[in-house]
């Protein structure tokens, strides 16, 4: 048994973003599905980005019974009227155990994307830190090219979150050794099998399996055997059997061990 952490089955299904699926979208869901259980994976957290991309989460969580929900707003998705958007994605978290949320976010700094407002996106990470631990939900967190940002955002709340995760993880050792101090989990994807992402599998070598869960971001960041290609929830068989490899270790304990790590962060069965 396989768990995938992260994905965002409704940009694979859908070719425009920020727009509400259609019936006929759903029919798409049980191939990907079908394909995942071929290959292990038999629980998936769909991550929300956005007010409409949460509420298609919830739309697919609430369809399918090996789907659950992140709900929340991705630091480049942070309008000026942001607030606005979170008050409704509130509302969707107060109906929490109906809609099947089981986590806030993807939620941020990210420095990479021009142009950025960094007060807007730690203003925004704030205020998500904070829906998540009024309502006893794991954090799901975005951290690209702000160590430092994120980190700090972090810090003030150490002691009070529970439950969290970095997501694509692609920070340095000691950014690792910090957060996993605080009981907080790195979330690992298709990026380890890229030949030139030594670091990360160093990293992974140095903290071992007892923090890390499995992702796929899918549809982006697909492992090296398809890179360039559309990424699905089912190869995380390929990123647990390359951890596997890479470990020395066999796959029923990366499957296990992952999978444990997964149901303790989002409180699932």
């Amino acid at each position: 048994m396989l768990i995938d952490t992260h994905c965002h089955i409704n940009n694979i299904i859908k070719p425009t973003f920020d727009v509400l699926l259609q019936k006929s979208d759903f029919e798409k869901v049980r191939n990907i599905l079908q394909e995942a259980e071929k290959n292990h994976v038999t629980k998936i957290i769909n991550i929300g980005t956005s007010l409409i991309e949460s509420e298609n989460s919830v739309a697919l969580a609430k369809t399918f019974p090996n789907i659950f929900a992140a709900a929340g707003i991705h630091p480049t998705d942070l309008k000026p009227e942001w607030q606005k958007e979170l008050k409704q994605i509130s509302k969707l978290v107060k109906n929490k155990n109906d809609n099947k949320i089981v986590a806030i976010g993807e939620c941020g700094i990210d420095k990479y994307h021009q142009p950025f407002d960094l007060q807007r996106q730690k203003d925004g990470f704030k205020a998500q830190i904070e829906l998540a631990l009024e309502n006893n939900l794991a954090l799901v967190v975005h951290s690209r090219n702000a160590p430092e940002e994120t980190l700090y955002s972090l810090e003030e709340f150490k002691k009070e979150i529970k439950r969290c995760v970095i997501h694509c993880f692609s920070e340095n050792i000691d950014f690792a050794k910090t957060v996993t101090s605080w009981g907080f989990y790195l979330g690992i994807g298709g990026t380890i099998t890229y030949p030139k992402n030594n670091e990360l599998r160093q990293i992974i070598q140095t903290i071992g399996l007892e923090k890390i869960v499995l992702e796929t971001d899918s549809p982006f960041l697909p492992p090296q055997i398809i890179r360039g290609k559309t990424n699905y929830p089912k190869y995380i068989y390929e990123i647990a059997q390359f951890i596997s490899n890479l470990l020395g270790i066999s796959f029923d304990s990366v499957a296990k061990q992952t999978t444990d790590n997964a149901k303790k962060l989002f409180e699932i069965d």
